[in-house]
């Protein structure tokens, strides 16, 4: 099953990356990455949160509207906090982690496969131009369907679906984060590539589903542009004609 594949890869990914020195290094920095800048969005949040609550509605003398103003300051400090985390994940993966993302995937590519398949006429500094403009859409969408269902779950009696769907559809999203890296390396148009992702939907899924299990998933995530680079292989061998695991 394609569920069960996404699995075995992605802790094949991480086995990979724990025993090669230079995949270790890369991942151990994206885990620097991720713990530096989660850390800081949650100090912003909490040094300005009160501030920003107040702003918007002064806390009320009355008593009998203070339960609906605390009720909505917490409401409004989960929201705030998920943006805040957000906004520092999507600064992350733009600005730094995407640099990280690609060389662990080419080095994949050139472990496995003994060479790096590069399109023609492409100096690095265009190709990585290139992916930093792709990951621009590649995270503004899962933000964007994460929040539309948040939204749907606390407007509608739909919550306790959407509280497990939410997560799901998330952990897919952060699958296709990594296993788009070699395609969008090789110049595939972002169209092209959705489709991609759509058609592997279960894949994209098993991928994903090691990333709901706390504190191992941001271990799991900073390795898991080796695994994503894995599966991206077979399918290309396949495609060739050669079937056969390239692990």
């Amino acid at each position: 099953m394609d569920i069960l594949r996404g699995i075995q890869l992605n802790f094949r990914g991480l086995l990979l990356g724990l025993r090669t020195p230079r995949l270790l290094l890369l991942g151990l920095l994206r885990f620097l990455a991720f713990l530096v800048i989660g850390v800081g969005a949650a100090v912003v949040f909490f040094a300005y949160h009160q501030d920003i609550i107040q702003l918007i509605w002064a806390k009320p003398e009355s008593l009998w509207v203070l339960w609906l103003w605390y009720l909505a300051a917490w409401l409004l400090s989960l929201v705030l906090l998920a943006l805040t985390s957000v906004l520092g994940y999507f600064v992350c993966q733009v600005m730094f982690c995407v640099v990280i993302m690609d060389q662990m995937s080419r080095i994949t590519e050139r472990l496995i496969t003994g060479q790096e398949k590069k399109p023609t006429a492409q100096s690095f500094a265009a190709q990585l131009a290139y992916l930093i403009r792709q990951e621009i859409p590649r995270t503004i969408i899962p933000v964007l369907v994460t929040l539309v269902i948040m939204g749907i779950g606390w407007l509608t009696p739909l919550g306790p679906f959407l509280s497990i769907a939410g997560p799901l559809a998330a952990v897919m999203f952060l699958a296709w984060d990594n296993t788009d890296l070699l395609p969008a390396r090789q110049f595939y148009p972002f169209a092209e590539r959705f489709r991609m992702f759509r058609r592997r939907l279960l894949f994209h899924l098993g991928f994903g589903l090691p990333f709901l299990i706390p504190l191992v998933n941001v271990l799991l995530l900073s390795f898991a542009p080796v695994g994503a680079t894995l599966y991206q292989l077979e399918k290309r061998n396949a495609a060739a004609g050669d079937p056969a695991a390239v692990v």
